[in-house]
Parts: C-alpha cells; sequence; structure tokens
C-alpha cells in the first residue's frame, strides 16, 4: 500500500502540483482511506520527502557503480553519468520535476537529509572532475567546483524539455552534451566555418 500511494502522490503531484493536491484525493486514486494513509505517513510533506528522498538513493545508487568501475576513464565515467541522468528522464521524469519543482515547500527538518544526498552526488561528481584533472584527460587549470555545478545545470534542466521519444535519442543527446562539454562549440583555431560546406570562409 505505501508503494501505491507514493505512486498515486507522485502522478498527482506531478500534474497538479503538490499545494493543490489533497491527501483525500491521493487515497482515493487507490481507493484506500485517510487512516491507511496516516499509517504510513504522518503528513503529506513526509510523503513529498519519501518521494525526493527515493529520487535521490537511485540516483547515488547508479552514480556509485559507474565511478566503481577500475577499467573505466574518468571520461568515460563522465560519458556514463550524463547518460545515466538523461536516461533517467524516460524512467523517472515525474519524480524529477517533483524534485527540482516541488522541494521547496519542504521544512528543514525534511530538507536536511536531502541537501545532504544532494551534497554528496554532487562531491562525487566533483571528485570525478579532480581525478580527471590529475590525470591529464581534462585542463589542470580547470575550476572543478565550478565546473561541476556547470554540468549538473546542463543534465538537470533535460527533464523540463527532453522527450526521450523524439527525433533525438537518449544517446544522442550525451553525445551532444559530452562534446559540448569536452569541446566547446568553437572551431580548434578559431576559423568561422562555411555552414554549407562545413569548411573554412577564408
Amino acid at each position: 500500500m505505501k508503494d501505491k500511494l507514493r505512486e498515486a502522490a507522485i502522478e498527482l503531484f506531478e500534474r497538479k502540483g503538490f499545494k493543490e493536491t489533497s491527501v483525500q484525493e491521493i487515497v482515493e486514486a487507490v481507493g484506500a482511506t485517510k487512516g491507511a494513509f496516516y499509517y504510513y505517513y504522518k503528513s503529506k510533506e513526509e510523503l513529498l520527502s519519501d518521494i525526493c528522498l527515493s529520487y535521490m538513493d537511485d540516483l547515488l545508487r547508479q552514480q556509485e557503480r559507474i565511478l566503481e568501475d577500475a577499467g573505466a576513464s574518468c571520461t568515460e565515467k563522465l560519458w556514463e553519468i550524463v547518460y545515466m541522468v538523461i536516461c533517467n528522464i524516460r524512467t523517472r521524469k515525474k519524480s524529477a520535476r517533483i524534485f527540482f519543482r516541488e522541494m521547496r515547500h519542504l521544512a528543514d527538518g525534511h530538507l536536511e537529509e536531502i541537501r545532504a544526498k544532494r551534497r554528496l552526488f554532487r562531491k562525487r561528481y566533483e571528485q570525478l572532475i579532480r581525478d580527471g584533472m590529475a590525470r591529464g584527460e581534462f585542463k589542470a587549470s580547470l575550476n572543478a567546483e565550478m565546473i561541476t555545478f556547470g554540468l549538473l545545470g546542463i543534465t538537470n534542466w533535460s527533464y523540463y524539455w527532453f522527450q526521450p521519444d523524439g527525433s533525438i535519442s537518449e544517446r544522442e543527446l550525451t553525445e551532444i552534451y559530452v562534446d559540448f562539454i569536452l569541446h566547446g562549440i568553437r572551431t580548434p583555431d578559431g576559423t568561422e566555418i562555411n555552414k554549407e560546406t562545413d569548411r573554412p570562409l577564408n
């Protein structure tokens, strides 16, 4: 029943918003009573916290599996993490939208654990960048902390516009992002390119 309540809440929170969804609507969606709801959750806020924590725990497990691959380079691990986040849009899009949009409704008591998990995800990402710098895969002059925030910004907001069944696949979007992250958008020597011939103008 707890899983059913959580799934019903995800559907309703994503569609209507946390504030606009009542406990009554959640229990009606699964054919339960308010008594059943309060057996598992003290409040609607605790349910929202549970959704956010579940989302973060899943991301952390996937990130840890990628980072523990001793045979992969830092560049390969970076690609895999970006791909993992993009793939989650298909499987966990609603939870992600709730996480980023509705978390502001949580009080500090519920936010503390979520913030700690977000910080752990970011710090692991940052350490990957530092390791890549130390191994000569990434520029030694990088500000690892700022690069990490940039990476998170690029991938996180994809939840609001990316359509996995559209013209661009998860793998193709990952290639676009990683190429942009590693190489930028300017030609190597700054030469202006003819868009029709893909050759230098001069």
